[in-house]
């Protein structure tokens, strides 16, 4: 038993020795265990979702926030730059994938890679800084500098999403989405509710390290946040128990992910070959009692399905005409060249979704509303295409971004909320409440970032999207990963990544408006005000002691 006792004391004593050591570290050695510590965070997202390892990582930054107390002007600046390195070491393997789209057109675009998969995750990570930086700003000697950190990296996170028109990936509220119960809490709080509380659970083993001593408990912060992972547990357990997937009588949908590369995507030479295999695959028998496309009443295809403005092709739209039976819808990704005068030719043009009936007749269009930077346009778009830049997807002038976003209204089936590609990672920016669709549909292109993290990542942060919503989320993906998604965030069906064939499922009924849908990042700006107000209260009361 005294052995045992004293085994117990050295370990202790080297854990505090080895955290002493993360506190202490300065200039190169700071910045490698900070840089190591978020490329390990990093696999707490999708497909690996590894989140435990944040148990170990996200005290590593509480204890260099502790340590940057040494510098100047109250450790703001250390503890600033120290955030940096954690984020340039998160978004780098997290962001990796990014860099296959510069290779779809090596020749014209493979130089700009290495700025790609190290200029963006160094801009990202200036949002790490700042919330580093504000959380030293208000930083304390307890346990409540857990909720500083939340706090300052819960603003951060936020502000990431909305800053240059928002890029939110992998926001740390991530770690909580899997398994699927933990992720129901989405439902109340939304994504930004749910990185406070990633934040604040997995750095409180932090505490560990601050004794017994003047009546400090320094487990009951780590029991705590033990509790409130398993209370979530118990809440989402309860809710997916309660919400059974129904299904939508009489609706049936029919995927077609064609797995096309991108330099037939984008070549017009390529015009037959795409609509032959579309035809082709969207009529194939999925199975011994399946017909074809004759099973379903909507037929889905991918963003951008064409390399040519669908609607002026007539030979196109009398073909699709002749595939779909009476009845039966299609809705496809396709650009759409804006209304022009006669004899102008069109150089923009939208990045859209149409709505196609049975005799070839256009029923409703929508156009893209939230471009992606680079992609679809360039900052500064005249300036630096004089410079000699150009877009990923070489459309001189970038698109034209759709004037709102808007139900569409479906023959035969509810209303529909149309998302084209990234649109899908913005919460808040999803549905409106004063105008509640009864589901979703995310028409994408992820074969940019060929068979990688990225496509897993996109499909997570789409299911996130219809638990926060309670609407079902259907998704079609050029090479991967289709999906029909519950609004609870089941998977009901799914085809895999880089996967040629059809996807036939059965539409998921809405639910009732969620709490996050009536109340939107209300909780969540709650729950930051509140941290703040504990941390700010607890200062005053230090200082007057």
């Amino acid at each position: 038993m005294r052995r045992r006792s004293r085994v117990a004391v050295i370990a202790a004593d080297k854990f505090r020795g080895a955290v002493l050591a993360i506190i202490l570290a300065w200039g190169w050695k700071r910045a490698a265990i900070a840089r190591v510590a978020g490329a390990l965070s990093a696999l707490a997202m999708a497909p690996f979702n590894a989140w435990p390892v944040l148990f170990l990582t996200f005290p590593v930054m509480v204890w260099l926030i502790d340590g940057a107390g040494a510098g100047r002007w109250r450790g703001v600046p250390a503890a600033a730059m120290t955030g940096w390195w954690f984020g340039l070491g998160y978004f780098v393997p997290g962001l990796y994938w990014i860099g296959n789209a510069f290779l779809v057109d090596a020749p014209t675009f493979a130089w700009l890679l290495p700025f790609a998969v190290l200029g963006l995750p160094a801009y990202l990570a200036l949002f790490t800084a700042l919330g580093f930086g504000l959380a030293r700003l208000i930083w304390t000697r307890e346990v409540t500098r857990v909720i500083a950190l939340a706090v300052g990296l819960t603003f951060s996170e936020w502000l990431r999403g909305q800053a240059l028109t928002g890029f939110p990936w992998n926001a740390f509220g991530y770690a909580l989405t899997e398994p699927l119960a933990l992720a129901q809490t989405a439902s109340v709080i939304g994504l930004w509710g749910l990185t406070f509380l990633s934040v604040a659970i997995f750095a409180s083993p932090a505490t560990l390290i601050d004794g017994s001593t003047r009546g400090r408990r320094p487990w009951i912060a780590p029991v705590m946040a033990l509790a409130l992972l398993i209370a979530m547990g118990i809440f989402g357990g309860v809710r997916l128990a309660l919400q059974p997937t129904a299904l939508v009588a009489k609706v049936k949908l029919r995927i077609m992910q064609p797995n096309l590369q991108q330099d037939v995507k984008f070549n017009y030479g390529a015009k037959a070959e795409v609509m032959r295999k579309y035809l082709s695959l969207s009529d194939r028998a999925s199975g011994p009692q399946s017909t074809g496309v004759s099973d379903a009443n909507i037929l889905i295809w991918p963003e951008s399905a064409f390399p040519f403005f669908l609607t002026r092709e007539a030979d196109a739209m009398a073909q699709i005409a002749e595939l779909l039976p009476r009845g039966t819808i299609l809705i496809t990704g396709s650009v759409r060249a804006p209304d022009l005068p006669p004899g102008v030719r069109a150089t923009r043009a939208y990045n859209s979704i149409y709505v196609i009936d049975h005799d070839g007749s256009v029923l409703s269009v929508y156009d893209k509303v939230h471009l992606v930077p680079f992609g679809e346009y360039l900052p500064f778009q005249d300036w630096m295409e004089k410079l000699g830049f150009e877009q990923l997807t070489r459309v001189r002038g970038g698109f034209i971004a759709g004037a709102r976003r808007r139900p569409m209204d479906l023959p035969n089936a509810p209303r529909m909320l149309p998302l084209i590609c990234y649109e899908t990672i913005f919460p808040g920016d999803v549905a409106s409440r004063d105008d509640r669709p009864g589901w979703m549909i995310n028409l994408t292109n992820d074969g940019w970032f060929g068979n990688s993290t990225g496509p897993y990542q996109h499909l997570q942060q789409a299911r996130i999207r219809a638990i926060e919503q309670g609407l079902p989320m259907v998704r079609a993906a050029n090479t991967g990963i289709s999906a029909v998604i519950d609004p609870v965030g089941r998977i009901v069906a799914r085809l895999g990544l880089g996967i040629e064939g059809v996807l036939d499922a059965n539409l998921p009924t809405a639910i009732a408006p969620t709490i996050y849908t009536r109340l939107g990042d209300i909780p969540a700006a709650v729950m930051v005000a509140a941290g703040l107000l504990l941390v700010l209260r607890r200062r005053v009361a230090r200082r007057a002691s």
